[in-house]
């Protein structure tokens, strides 16, 4: 007798052998226990979930005849009579399976459609079940929709699909419809572990758990490479085994990978890479596995304590949770979307380990070399910096001031102007806003009270003419840092007012840029000593030596030539005051004030009440800053 594989050999027979599809076993089994059955069925889900299985076993629940032959409808067929033994080995006269892959035409259906008017042979129902049913085409399915909708009593449709997105929504509107899920790792080897027990084959937990993992929810392929495991360890399943047939990388390798990556140690990291390389190993299996633990590791980290492995017994788990402590989470989300990313580039690379290695010392050019993480210092995870909202506002927005060597300069001025004759102005100068049926109002700002932090900002003797509009910048550098909640926001300091224009005019005048541009835009200028300029940042990120001294440089050039060149010292603490913060606040009242002027003008206010007009929410936006004109 010839071998049958175990995808065959262990095919579920009823609902209860069926596994990690208990949502559908319930709802068909209810169904058949009260008899409400419907006369189609679409059962959809990726490859090797059960969509076959499943139409099989209801075929027999529909035709099961008993052990006694005087069997009825039922939720559990008896496997034994004529009609299960003959589903089960496809002889059974009243049940049809159709490839759509091979049988898609009109001339195909109508064959089987001409079977309908047919009472069953042999059965309680005919059963028709059509297979890869999207791949049907257009009049195919045209040909079929009449039938499926008031189709004889005797006759059940049963359509099964890997893509519902193609089948036409004529079709779906006349079943009843199943997701199969794919099926979880550890459902897939408790599976595993029940199939080789029966088989008498022993085998070790490490190397069914790469199995499970390798099937990506499908029962089916997991049954294949637990035969294809079985054949290539000649009758054992060992991990070593399983491993080199699968191509997949040793975790060891990941955590050596991990450990140095939280550690700074971009030797070893270059080192267990040449290693991987030496042995053969895939790239994209590294940076697969890699993706899973740190995915593992953000788990620990949000939820201390939680499993978040496979199950208790897996030894992995110990080595994910000493990394999720020695490595903070800020860093742990940027390695796992470098490790996702990291995958697309290797295919453009002219080396699958060239690339793999620049993968992952990405991490390392955002991290100072061989500084030590305070996760490590402290023994326990670190929660990531809040991102703060980026702000829709050009660099433009904010007017760049010349700059002294003596005097600072001031704050943006608040003027109190007059409101101009509204049509005088319309087309001249105003906010842009999308107002229905009625044009948008001019820029002029009328005189209001101060906001509660514009209090502590300091009033300018003169206001100097602005530069020419730069040229716009990301609205990523103008955002504000994440402020630590000890850092109370004051923005009123002389150094702060110093530090702001000088910072937007290097950031007009484009002499810095990327990270130095990130570095100068959220630091705060603590003190001027004997020419050391001491700047204070939150982020240990910005904190790189590369910029700094770009950003030295560039200061040397901004300032007057009679002034001192300025050597920077960075330091890591909260901070209260900052050019992105300033940037921020006045790009916010920039836009309260547009808002105000659109809503409070009376033509605006005359075209909604006589003509229903409304501002589109979100469509008012302040202008930039114009040469002569208040900010």
């Amino acid at each position: 007798m010839s071998y049958l594989v175990l995808a065959r050999k262990y095919r579920p027979r009823n609902f209860s052998e069926m596994v990690g599809q208990s949502h559908v076993v319930q709802a068909l089994s209810n169904a058949l226990g009260t008899q409400r059955l419907h006369h189609a069925y679409l059962f959809t889900g990726t490859r090797g979930v059960g969509k076959t299985t499943i139409s099989r076993i209801l075929a027999k629940s529909l035709n099961c005849l008993g052990v006694d032959g005087q069997g009825g409808i039922t939720a559990t067929p008896c496997g034994v009579c004529q009609a299960c033994t003959d589903i089960d080995s496809g002889r059974f006269v009243d049940y049809t399976e159709l490839d759509a892959a091979s049988n898609r035409g009109v001339d195909e259906i109508a064959q089987l459609l001409e079977q309908a008017v047919y009472k069953p042979v042999v059965g309680r129902f005919k059963v028709f079940m059509i297979d890869e049913v999207h791949m049907l085409t257009n009049t195919a399915f045209n040909a079929m929709l009449k039938t499926l909708e008031e189709p004889p009593e005797y006759l059940k449709f049963v359509l099964a699909t890997t893509d519902p997105q193609k089948v036409p929504a004529t079709v779906l509107s006349r079943c009843l419809q199943f997701n199969l899920r794919p099926m979880a790792p550890e459902t897939i080897l408790e599976h595993l572990v029940q199939v080789l027990r029966a088989e008498n084959i022993e085998a070790e937990p490490q190397a069914l758990r790469l199995l499970a993992r390798a099937a990506r929810g499908s029962m089916r392929d997991a049954l294949s490479l637990t035969d294809q495991a079985i054949a290539f360890g000649s009758g054992q399943l060992q991990e070593a085994s399983v491993r080199q047939m699968l191509g997949s990388v040793d975790r060891s390798y990941v955590f050596q990978l991990l450990d140095a990556l939280a550690r700074g140690d971009g030797k070893s990291v270059v080192e267990t890479s040449e290693v991987l390389r030496l042995n053969g190993l895939s790239a994209a299996s590294t940076l697969e596995e890699m993706a899973t633990v740190l995915q593992r590791m953000a788990v620990l980290q949000a939820v201390p304590g939680m499993d978040a492995g496979d199950d208790d017994a897996d030894p992995e788990i110990a080595a994910t949770a000493r990394l999720a402590q020695s490595m903070p989470s800020d860093e742990t989300q940027l390695l796992y979307s470098l490790c996702l990313h990291g995958r697309a580039e290797l295919g453009l690379a002219p080396d699958d380990y060239a690339a793999l290695t620049m993968v992952l010392l990405r991490l390392l050019a955002f991290k100072p070399p061989g500084a030590t993480t305070a996760a490590a210092a402290q023994g326990g995870a670190v929660e990531p910096p809040k991102k703060p909202q980026p702000e829709s506002v050009p660099a433009s927005a904010v007017a760049a001031r010349p700059v002294a060597a003596s005097v600072a300069p001031s704050a943006p001025v608040r003027p109190a102007v007059a409101a101009p004759p509204l049509r005088q102005n319309m087309e001249e100068n105003r906010p842009s806003a999308l107002v229905q049926r009625a044009p948008a109002a001019p820029d002029f700002v009328a005189s209001r009270d101060p906001l509660p932090w514009e209090d502590a900002l300091p009033m300018p003797v003169s206001a100097p003419a602005p530069a020419p509009s730069p040229a716009p910048v990301a609205a990523s550098v103008l955002a504000p840092a994440a402020a630590a909640p000890a850092a109370p926001v004051v923005m009123n300091s002389p150094l702060g007012d110093l530090w702001t224009a000088l910072v937007n005019r290097m950031v007009a005048a484009e002499m810095i840029g990327a990270l130095v541009r990130e570095l100068a835009l959220q630091s705060e200028l603590r003190a001027q000593t004997d020419g050391v300029w001491t700047l204070r940042v939150e982020r240990e990120s910005l904190n790189q030596a590369a910029a700094r001294e770009k950003l030295q440089l560039a200061l040397q050039a901004a300032l007057p030539e009679s002034s001192q060149a300025p050597t920077l010292v960075v330091e890591l603490g909260p901070v209260g005051d900052s050019p992105a913060r300033r940037n921020a606040a006045a790009a916010q009242e920039r836009q309260r004030l547009a808002e105000e002027t659109i809503q409070n003008d009376p033509f605006v206010q005359d075209m909604v009440r006589d003509w229903g007009a409304r501002i589109v929410p979100g469509s008012i936006k302040p202008l930039a800053p114009v040469a002569g004109k208040p900010i």
